[in-house]
C-alpha cells in the first residue's frame, strides 16, 4: 500500500519546484506593477504624461503588465494539479484495487484473507492515506512560499551600512568638526578628499562650489545619512559614529532641496517633527515659517489634507512648512541643503527669512546655490572637486580674488578676475 509513496513525494518535490520559480518570477511582475501605479497615477507621473502626450503609453505599459501578472497567477495555480490529482485518484483507487485483489484471491479457494481482516485493512489504509495527502498539500504549499521568503531574506542579509552607536548628548552646544574627512560611494572615485573645517557653536557656515564638488555629502555626512570612510566628523567632541539615532536626530535637523509631505493633514505632517507637541507649539512654529497666515485662510485650517506629496501647495509654501517641523523639533544643529534653489525670487525671500529665524542661535551649515544668500555667513567654506580650497568670510573670499571670487563673478553674470587678467593679457 505505501510503496508508490516514494514516487509521490518525489513528484510532490518536481511540482513545488516549479511552482516556487512560477512564485518568484510572480511577485517579481508584481512588484513592477506595484512600481508602475505608483509612478504613473501619481500627482507627478499624471502631469508628466498628459503635458507629454504619453498617457496612452503608460496605459498600455500597465495593462501589459497587468496581463503578464494574470498570466503568472493562472500558472501559479495551474502548474502541477495534474500530477496532484492523479495522486489523490491513486490513494482513491488504491482500495478498490486491495477488495479486487483479496476478492480475486478468495474467489480462487484461499482463506488466508478474511472479510474481517480486508475491512481494518482498507479502514486503515483510508486513515493512512489521508493525512500523508495532507502533509504532501503542506509540502507543497511550503516550496511555493520559500520564493516569498527568499525575497525578504534578501533584504534582511543585506549588510548594514551605518551601525547605531549607543552614547547621547545630554544638553548639545553644536560645534560641528569635520576633521581629515575622505568619502566615496562604494568602490567609486572619491566624492571628499581630507576635508577639514570646523563649525563652532551658533555660528553659520556656508559650502559653496560647483555641482558635484560635495557639498551635499559634507552636510549629510554631518546629519550621518552616510558614515566617512575615513576621518571623523564630530559634534560637541563625540564622533557621530558612537551617537544613538535618537540623539543624533534631535541633535541635527534637516531641511532638503526636496521637501516631502505625507498624505494627511497639515497638522499631522507639522506634528510628525514632535508627536507630543501642542496646537499652540504647532502655530507658533507655522508664525515663525511665515506660514501661519496661509494654513489658516485654508477651508479646514490644519486640518487641510495636503495631497499626495503635498501637491496642493506651491514648492515655497511646501518649503516653509518643513522649516515649521524643524522649528517645531528645535535641534542644536541644522543643515540646510540649498532650500531656496527652485524658487522665485518673492517666494525665495519669504523663504529666507523663515531660514533665517529657523538658524538663529543655532549651529547652521547651509548649502549655498546663489552666493548673495550666504554674505552673512560667519565662515564661507569653498569646495572643489572634493577639497577645501578657501576659507573665510564673504569679504575676505572676495578679496582674495581666487575661487570664490570667480564663482561670486558668475553668479553676478559679471567677469570674473582671471577673465579680466586673460583679456588684459590679450
Amino acid at each position: 500500500a505505501l510503496a508508490l509513496l516514494p514516487l509521490f513525494v518525489w513528484l510532490t518535490k518536481r511540482v513545488g519546484d516549479q511552482r516556487r520559480k512560477v512564485t518568484a518570477e510572480k511577485q517579481a511582475s508584481l512588484a513592477d506593477v506595484s512600481s508602475i501605479v505608483q509612478e504613473s497615477l501619481s500627482v507627478s507621473g499624471i502631469l508628466l504624461g498628459k503635458t507629454m502626450g504619453r498617457t496612452e503609453d503608460l496605459a498600455q505599459r500597465f495593462e501589459a503588465e497587468s496581463g503578464r501578472l494574470a498570466e503568472l497567477e493562472v500558472r501559479s495555480r495551474m502548474t502541477g494539479r495534474w500530477v496532484m490529482a492523479a495522486i489523490q485518484t491513486t490513494f482513491a483507487v488504491m482500495p478498490a484495487l486491495v477488495y479486487w485483489f483479496a476478492g480475486l484471491t478468495i474467489a480462487q479457494g484461499n482463506a488466508t484473507i478474511t472479510i474481517g481482516t480486508l475491512v481494518a485493512f482498507t479502514t486503515l489504509q483510508t486513515r493512512l492515506f489521508f493525512p500523508i495527502g495532507s502533509l504532501l498539500g503542506v509540502q507543497l504549499e511550503v516550496q511555493s512560499s520559500l520564493a516569498l521568503f527568499d525575497r525578504i531574506f534578501e533584504y534582511l542579509d543585506q549588510r548594514v551600512d551605518i551601525v547605531e552607536g549607543s552614547q547621547a548628548l545630554s544638553r548639545p552646544r553644536g560645534e560641528v568638526v569635520l576633521d581629515a574627512v575622505w568619502f566615496r560611494y562604494d568602490d567609486a572615485a572619491w566624492t571628499l578628499q581630507d576635508v577639514s573645517f570646523a563649525v563652532p557653536p551658533g555660528t553659520k557656515t556656508a559650502l559653496v562650489g560647483e555641482t558635484g564638488s560635495g557639498k551635499t555629502t559634507c552636510a549629510y555626512l554631518v546629519a550621518r545619512l552616510y558614515d566617512a570612510t575615513e576621518g571623523t566628523v564630530s559634534i560637541d567632541g563625540a564622533d557621530v559614529r558612537d551617537l544613538s539615532f535618537e540623539s543624533l536626530a534631535a541633535s541635527v535637523g534637516v531641511v532638503s532641496q526636496e521637501t516631502y509631505l505625507f498624505h494627511a493633514t497639515v497638522r499631522e505632517n507639522l506634528r510628525f517633527a514632535r508627536p507630543e507637541a501642542s496646537d499652540e507649539e504647532i502655530e507658533e512654529a507655522a508664525r515663525a515659517a511665515q506660514i501661519h497666515e496661509l494654513i489658516a485662510t485654508l477651508t479646514d485650517g490644519y486640518d487641510t489634507m495636503v495631497g499626495e506629496r503635498g501637491y496642493r501647495f506651491s514648492g515655497g509654501e511646501k518649503q516653509r512648512i518643513a522649516i515649521a517641523r524643524t522649528i517645531l523639533r528645535n535641534p542644536p544643529v541644522l543643515v540646510l541643503d540649498e532650500a531656496t534653489s527652485s524658487l522665485d525670487t518673492q517666494t525665495e525671500r519669504l523663504v529666507q527669512e523663515a531660514l533665517e529665524r529657523l538658524s538663529e542661535g543655532r549651529t547652521t551649515i547651509a548649502i549655498a546655490h546663489r552666493l548673495s544668500t550666504v554674505r552673512d555667513a560667519d565662515q564661507i567654506v569653498v569646495l572643489d572637486r572634493g577639497r577645501v580650497v578657501e576659507v573665510g568670510t564673504y569679504e575676505e573670499l572676495i578679496g582674495r580674488g581666487r575661487r570664490f571670487a570667480e564663482l561670486a563673478a558668475r553668479d553676478d553674470g559679471m567677469p570674473s578676475v582671471t577673465a579680466l587678467a586673460a583679456a588684459d593679457e590679450a
